[in-house]
């Protein structure tokens, strides 16, 4: 295997710092932990979430494209690593841990087998860059937070085996009756939930092999929601208002992490310690990665295996967008809960408003099944060049 080429915004070898010494807690995706007793298990949360760097070597997208990601694909490669973290919890839960070289389980290397980089596989950045061809972004053009979004909201469509709800919050509102709708869609259809073709069983890649059996109780009261809010919280730069309140969604057993970066530097945002965030940084390029013959996957370099990344949170570009998961209606109505009782400091906003039904200056209701929403890009600054219309949330 090649030795791996970092690229300009990574960390040179040996360079990566060591997690501090410090007596501030550190909340990595829910999870509190203190870095002077439990560094190890700080280590192994953060080496368990799946890593999905720049590749080389792959088949090009489309037959003739590209055969790299390096340069253009760091924002498509944090849509996979949010993504990825949403289907974790979905079959292996969020204190799954991985140990280097240890058998792996039928679902682990499902989700692994979807995140390939071949067009076959449901979440391969040649799916999410063909998908964003479609939608006017062309093959090697940065995406930014919400495209991302938005093209992974179409892609889970068609995976029946995860059978995710995925709900883009847009213009800084979050409707409980939107999501509710769209995690129980039968509620629409005078309370009957929708049959199963008979001997239906649900596939993941073409492949039966591996899959957890779903219970079907679970899905049949409600489809585990995948909840991703694009957000402005800024101009040039973050506004400080909302500093406090970002640091808080990573306290929430439901978070996801946040997708955005730096200008022209996308990173996944999984915790923070005092005012430093903690991130994956996909600008690493690795080889491809092609299946054993055993169905095995070698999965070594799906995992960041040195101390993470760190930055000051006034270094984050104002354009991100924050993930959460809801496997159950309890975990949203908790989520609902934890969110308006949030508190807030003097000085602080709240980045984005929860509420019950669609406000009435809301120009039309939201079709929970459509497959091509809107794709205009209001939340990129650093990742496209025109200038888009957004609402700024300001004191």
């Amino acid at each position: 295997m090649d030795a791996a080429t970092l690229t300009y915004d990574t960390l040179g070898f040996g360079e990566f710092e060591d997690f501090p010494e410090t007596s501030e807690p550190v909340w990595i995706l829910g999870k509190e932990f203190n870095a002077l007793t439990e560094k190890d298990d700080i280590l192994s949360d953060v080496t368990s979430r799946l890593w999905f760097t720049y590749r080389k070597n792959f088949p090009p997208i489309g037959g003739t494209g590209p055969t790299s990601d390096t340069g253009w694909g760091c924002m498509l490669r944090c849509g996979q690593m949010i993504l990825g973290e949403a289907l974790v919890c979905r079959h292996l839960g969020r204190d799954w841990r991985w140990v280097r070289g240890q058998p792996q389980r039928g679902q682990y290397i499902s989700i692994l087998n979807a995140f390939l980089d071949k067009k076959d596989s449901y979440y391969s950045l040649h799916q999410i860059a063909q998908m964003g061809v479609g939608e006017g972004k062309s093959i090697g053009q940065w995406y930014g937070p919400n495209t991302v979004a938005q093209v992974l909201k179409k892609l889970t469509v068609f995976d029946s085996w995860s059978r995710l709800a995925v709900h883009v919050a847009m213009d800084n509102t979050v409707v409980m009756e939107e999501i509710k709708r769209l995690c129980m869609p039968w509620r629409d259809y005078g309370g009957a939930a929708c049959a199963e073709p008979p001997g239906w069983m649900p596939k993941h890649n073409g492949c039966l092999e591996g899959a957890c059996a779903l219970a079907e109780e679970e899905t049949a009261l409600w489809k585990p929601l995948v909840l991703l809010i694009p957000l402005r919280l800024g101009l040039s730069d973050i506004n400080k208002a909302y500093i406090e309140t970002l640091k808080q969604c990573f306290q929430l057993p439901q978070s996801l992490g946040v997708i955005g970066g730096k200008p022209n530097s996308a990173h996944y945002f999984i915790g923070y310690v005092g005012e430093e965030l903690i991130y994956l940084d996909p600008h690493t390029t690795q080889p491809a990665v092609e299946p054993c013959e055993d169905s095995q996957v070698p999965d070594d370099t799906y995992h960041c295996q040195h101390p993470p990344c760190r930055m000051h949170i006034c270094e984050i570009d104002p354009s991100v967008a924050v993930g959460f998961f809801c496997r159950t209606e309890d975990d949203f109505d908790d989520w609902c809960m934890r969110i308006r009782k949030l508190p807030h400091t003097r000085g602080s906003l709240p980045m984005f408003e929860l509420v019950d039904c669609q406000p009435s200056h809301f120009a039309c209701s939201v079709d929970v099944l459509n497959l091509t929403p809107d794709f205009s890009d209001r939340s990129e600054r650093f990742f496209d060049s025109e200038d888009e219309e957004f609402e700024i949330l300001s004191l």
